[in-house]
This record gives C-alpha cells, structure tokens and sequence, in this order.
C-alpha cells in the first residue's frame, strides 16, 4: 500500500501550472509581497505612535510585550495574503486548495489535537513533577487567563500561515512536477529551515536550531503526505507554538504572551543545546502520535 497515496489528491489542484519556474517565481514574488506589506504595517504603526516611543520599537523587536507578541503573530497572516495573490495570478487556483480538502482538514486537526492533548497530560503527570523547574514567572495567571483566547488564535494565524506556504503551496507545486519526496519533502523544509536561521540571536546555537527546524518540517511534510491536507500539520505545529510561546518561553526573544520564561537564553550556549534533545524527543513524539492518529 502506498503510504502516500493520499498526497496525490492533495496535490492535484497544482498539476496544471506544475512547471518549476512557476513555483521559483511564485515563492519569490510571495516573499517580496510578504515583505512589502509587512513592511508597510509596521511603517504605518510606527508612524502612528511616534518617534518618541522608543520603548515600544524595542519591545516590538523583541515581542517582550503582549501588545507586540499580537502584532508579530498576527502580521503573519500578511504571508497568507501574499500566497493567495501568487496563487490566483500565477496558478489559477485558490488558496483554499493549497490546504486540502475542509471534509478531511478540519476532523484530521481535531483527531490529532485530541491525540497531543492526551499526550501532554501523560507528560504532565509523569515524573519530574516540575518539568524542569525553576522556571520564572512571566505574567500573572489570571492576566494570562483573560488573554488566553486571543493568544491562541494569534498563534493558530502564525501556524497555519508557515504552513499554508512551506507545506501547502511550495510542497504541492514541487510534488506536482517532482515524484521525488527528496524534492518535494526536502526542499520546502530546507526553505523552512533558512527562515529560522538566526545567528544574531542564537548565536552558537543557530545552526542547530535551524536543523531542528528543518527535521520539523520534513516530518510535517510527511504528515501532510500521508494525511492529503495540512490539518495534521497545523495541529502539531500550533500544539509546539503554543508550549514555545505560551507556556514557557525564553526570556530573551518573544516572551510578551508566555506564562513563564526559561532561566537561561538563547545566548546560553550549554543550557540550550541541554534542553534541545527533549525538545527533539517531544517533536518526534508529536509526529508518532499524530501518524497514529489520522490512521483511525
């Protein structure tokens, strides 16, 4: 049986306009569109409040607020708008079928939410009680609280967002005119894995933690694949966002919206190459346990 069958389907809105220069030219008018607009939002924010807040510049770096952890996360929807411009002029097709079918995405990203949720209260209950601890309190708990639903659907826009572009649009137009999965797998993963290479924050760290984000996107390339939509993806991807950048986040880079914050950096080269071979563990785990999900 072909385990990726099911990608056939999810890839067959993008057969028509499967040349490779379509997909070359797509993501690079995507990215310049992306970039445009991004650019423009936070021009005219800026604009708005003034040279005179310097503060707020800062914190919007940094997404050491909640204010700006909103901003960020929500600008990424701009990156939806950019695809679906790319997608309508250059492809003739919407952006709704770089996702996959709505009758299979949306029970596939509920049945697999359920399955991470399990997980995690497994973890949670499972010795060592304090996951780690100390960990810093970040924000009061019922300030945390109320925020908690709009934290949610800003990180739930981020996701879908890098999904919709690497695993939805570069994935099926690559798959489309490549049968090879080191192509269509690979390539977008690599893409990904670029976008989170950042040596000016991470510094020694920054090499590993693009390969982990790139071992993430081959295995949510794969979920896609064997799933034929991007709900399995989305869910995984917004189950790990919500632990990075809700619960416990790093003090030094988008902590506006986190419960609590790690006692080390990312500057902290031993303490986090510590931490990312648990962090590896639980993607792996994440991964296995939406695989056995969606085969129900």
């Amino acid at each position: 049986m072909n385990r990726y069958a099911a990608h056939q389907a999810f890839i067959a809105p993008a057969i028509p306009s499967a040349a490779a220069w379509r997909v070359i030219v797509g993501f690079l008018v995507a990215s310049a569109i992306y970039l445009l607009l991004n650019n423009l939002l936070f021009t005219t924010l800026f604009n708005v409040v003034g040279p005179q807040n310097s503060s707020f510049y800062d914190d919007l770096l940094t997404g050491k607020t909640s204010l700006a952890m909103f901003l960020l996360l929500g600008s990424f929807g701009l990156m939806v708008v950019a695809v679906a411009i790319v997608s309508r002029l250059l492809h003739r097709r919407s952006v709704a079928s770089l996702i996959g079918p709505a009758r299979l995405a949306v029970p596939q990203f509920a049945v697999v939410m359920r399955a991470l949720l399990l997980v995690g209260a497994v973890i949670y209950l499972l010795p060592p009680w304090n996951l780690g601890a100390p960990y810093i309190s970040n924000m009061a708990l019922g300030k945390w609280v109320l925020l908690l639903p709009l934290s949610l659907i800003a990180v739930f826009i981020q996701v879908s967002a890098e999904e919709i572009v690497f695993r939805g649009y570069v994935q099926q137009q690559l798959a489309a005119r490549f049968k090879s999965p080191l192509v269509w797998m690979v390539l977008p993963s690599t893409l990904f894995a670029l976008g989170h290479y950042l040596p000016s924050e991470a510094g020694e760290n920054a090499v590993i933690i693009a390969l982990w984000a790139g071992l993430f996107g081959i295995l949510m390339a794969d979920l896609t694949a064997r799933s034929g939509s991007l709900g399995p993806a989305i869910a995984v991807h917004f189950c790990n966002n919500v632990v990075a950048i809700l619960i416990t986040s790093m003090p030094d880079d988008l902590s506006g919206l986190a419960l609590y914050v790690t006692p080390f950096g990312m500057e902290d080269t031993e303490a986090l190459r510590a931490w990312l071979p648990v962090d590896f563990a639980m993607m792996l785990v994440s991964w296995l346990a939406a695989r056995l999900a969606i085969r129900r």
